[in-house]
């Protein structure tokens, strides 16, 4: 396989995290058109490793450039909106080169690169143009509408206001480490089974969707969940979950519960990933990486709890943990190779910390003190069911609290109800359609009912391929296009896992249903 060179990987600089760009407008977002903002010849940076483009990057600026910081783990910084669009679109071309920055005691800052990070990596507005007019190219675009442009609208809003909304549970936000044994080998074993070309399917990304550049550089799936696969299943996702729980749970201090688990998800070559949060409850979150057939490392980007920008490089049986609410991440910079595959591990905090200060904290709350401690042990309390990872008084509690109109659950309620997994649930995903039929007549509340990652019965039925579950969940008025915590419709599972001529995807699709996939 590749992974043929060291890794000397390029990272971040102080990360602004202010969240001013709420108010700002469509157009102030983009900035000028792309034929407004071509860089001339006289805009070029000189010839200097100070003037190469990511493309050499890694190879050439192993040392920090004049004025550049470095990162704890050493590598040279930059900030957010150089390397991809985060806070701002379009990205930063405030060159390190340019007069101001090499010299500014004597070059005033001009006005249009007062606040912009200085642009140590070249020309990466040219490139990301050219990315988003390949989309614009595949999907349509106009000068008044641009699906492209709308997903990445929503992202750099989503990187704004979402992590300071955020608990976080950890000093930096990420940790690379091996894999737990266990985990490790029945992935491995998995993919070793499973590896064949002729096993990957084609993720089917919802239109317009830029998260990856999936028109030009097609992902894949092996998916752990497909049960035509050797070995695939929820007893191998039951145990994967279980062997990576500790782990996590001990990085964070904090109680689990199991969210998402999907991949392995196959990156091809030229691959690039938006840098991005995940949406909620997706919070304690793990990447393992299964193989890789690469020229050179492709590091995975991450905005640590520091501020600083950081590249994480990883060779199969590496796992970085992640904080994936609040940690922007991403694949920003082109994949060289001919694959990259991973697989994703998600777990939600339950609101009961692990922490040794948690026990003083329940002690002080018994002897009616205040809990002094920032995530103690008593997050699950909150009377009005607010997760215990949105911190209170920040916009993503209001935003919360309006798509939970009167939402109250007690502790009792959580500890008995930790995956949300109803009846219907369990007899839509065995495709026991008399069972599930009994039971909507008995408790018709459960028919579009939802568990704790968002999935409803007709999720269930659609992804296991069971038609007679599927009409029948329709026929007494089920949501066709209910989206869950990923974002993805039954319709999108049903391709995704039986393909679009199955007869349960043909049926949907005749009801006009959606096929929404995942936004991460």
């Amino acid at each position: 396989m590749g992974r043929r060179r060291a890794a000397t990987p390029a990272s971040g600089v102080t990360a602004s995290l202010c969240i001013a760009l709420l108010s700002t407008t469509t157009s102030a977002l983009w900035g000028q058109k792309s034929s407004e903002i071509a860089v001339s010849d006289e805009e070029n940076p000189p010839s200097s490793s100070s003037s190469s483009s990511f493309n050499n990057y890694h190879q050439v600026n192993t040392e920090p450039q004049a004025g550049q910081n470095v990162n704890l783990l050493g590598q040279p910084t930059y900030g957010v909106d150089v390397s991809f669009p985060i806070h701002h679109i379009p990205i930063s071309d405030n060159y390190a080169w340019l007069p101001h920055n090499v010299d500014p005691a004597n070059n005033p800052t001009p006005p249009q690169y007062v606040g912009m990070p200085v642009q140590y990596l070249g020309n990466r507005r040219a490139e990301y143009d050219r990315m988003i007019k390949a989309c614009e190219d595949h999907y349509g675009g106009s000068s008044t509408f641009s699906v492209c442009k709308t997903t990445e609208e929503d992202r750099v809003e989503m990187s704004i206001r979402q992590p300071s909304s955020m608990q976080n549970y950890t000093e930096l936000g990420f940790k690379k480490i091996r894999a737990p044994r266990e985990v490790w080998e029945r992935v491995k074993k998995f993919w070793e089974e499973n590896k064949d070309r002729k096993y990957w399917k084609s993720e089917n990304w919802p239109r317009g969707n830029t998260y990856t550049n999936h028109w030009e550089a097609p992902t894949y799936m092996v998916s752990v969940e497909d049960t035509s696969l050797r070995g695939a299943g929820n007893n191998l996702k039951r145990h994967i979950w279980d062997a990576a729980r500790d782990t996590i749970q001990e990085w964070t201090g904090e109680e689990l519960t199991d969210c998402s688990l999907y991949g392995i998800r196959v990156y091809t070559e030229g691959s690039v990933l938006a840098t991005h949060v995940d949406r909620m409850p997706l919070v304690s979150s793990a990447i393992l990486n299964v193989d890789q057939d690469v020229d050179e490392p492709w590091p995975i980007e991450v905005y640590g709890h520091d501020g600083n920008a950081y590249n994480i490089t990883m060779e199969p049986g590496d796992m970085v943990l992640y904080e994936s609410h609040s940690l922007l991440h991403g694949r920003p910079f082109p994949l060289k190779g001919r694959f990259y595959a991973n697989i994703f591990i998600h777990f939600e905090p339950t609101g009961h910390s692990l922490r040794h200060e948690a026990h003083e904290a329940a002690l002080q709350a018994s002897r009616g003190k205040q809990d002094n401690h920032p995530h103690g042990g008593h997050e699950a309390e909150m009377s009005d069911g607010l997760p215990p990872y949105i911190k209170r008084g920040t916009i993503e509690e209001e935003r919360w609290k309006r798509s939970h109109p009167g939402k109250k659950k007690s502790s009792a309620e959580k500890d008995s109800f930790t995956t949300g997994s109803t009846p219907a649930h369990v007899a839509a995903q065995t495709g026991d359609v008399e069972q599930l039929n009994s039971v909507i007549e008995t408790m018709a509340h459960l028919l579009d009912a939802k568990d704790v990652n968002g999935w409803t019965p007709l999720h269930e039925g659609a992804r296991g391929g069971h038609e007679s579950v599927v009409r029948l969940l329709v026929n007494k008025g089920a949501s066709i296009n209910e989206r869950n915590t990923e974002g993805a419709t039954p319709l999108y599972w049903s391709i995704k896992q039986n393909g679009v001529d199955h007869p349960v995807s043909q049926f949907l699709m005749e009801l006009g249903a959606l096929n929404i996939g995942p936004d991460l």
